[in-house]
């Protein structure tokens, strides 16, 4: 995207509805935190070490499809975070999806939100898919 996009600049595909939008976020959803871009890279981290560590223990397959978009949406947003300007550990996120008067996202943001609402659906009408046994 960043080769085909000038920052803050729209790029019209279905009208209004849905443009192409290239941002540089340093804080959280809705551009909140902005001061705050080592605690949310920090988080993010955690998470997917976390996932990484819970996986084995998954058995559901939805519980472990949320856990997937949540870790690979985590670790997208994270990737930024490391490797763009500022600079290591403060980086700021590429956003380009802009949807009506929606904030504008990505598609990692798009993982962790479809993650987390697959991951709770899958706790309230499943089975627990945690290993009790400790495996």
């Amino acid at each position: 995207m960043l080769a085909f996009l000038e920052p803050g600049v729209p790029v019209t595909v279905l009208g209004d509805w849905f443009r192409l939008y290239l941002l540089f976020n340093p804080g959280a959803a809705f551009s909140m935190g902005q001061n705050s871009t080592w605690l949310f890279t920090t988080i993010q981290l955690g998470f997917v070490v976390g996932a990484l560590i819970a996986a084995p223990r998954i058995t559901q397959p939805w519980e472990a499809v949320g856990l997937a978009l949540i870790a690979g949406g985590a670790l997208g947003n994270l990737t930024d975070r490391l490797l763009r300007a500022p600079g290591f550990w403060f980086g700021h996120v590429v956003d380009y999806i802009s949807v009506g008067r929606f904030a504008v996202f990505n598609l990692a943001d798009a993982a962790i939100t479809v993650g987390v609402a697959v991951f709770i659906a899958s706790l309230f009408f499943g089975n627990s898919g945690v290993d009790k046994s400790g495996r």
